[in-house]
């Protein structure tokens, strides 16, 4: 079971990537953005999360789909 998890770690963080990308923000941009919105992440753990290397909580995940204004969870699942 924790391989799936990892997979999917890697997979959320990679589409997590794509979208920071497609907004043209930097991992600060979006760590800033984040506190903001009441989620105290550093640019650091952020940077973990894209590579696939921490885990992710779902408040966060909600937060970081606001930010980059992903439309769908489908989307950073997308690949899984």
């Amino acid at each position: 079971m924790r391989g799936q998890s990892m997979r999917t770690d890697a997979v959320v963080g990679k589409n997590i990537q794509i979208a920071r990308k497609k907004q043209k923000l930097t991992q600060d941009q979006v760590a800033a953005r984040l506190q903001v919105q009441g989620c105290d992440m550093s640019r650091g753990v952020y940077a973990k999360i894209e590579v696939g290397i921490r885990h992710i909580a779902l408040d966060e995940l909600k937060a970081i789909k606001e930010v980059l204004k992903v439309p769908s969870y489908d989307d950073l699942f997308r690949g899984e």
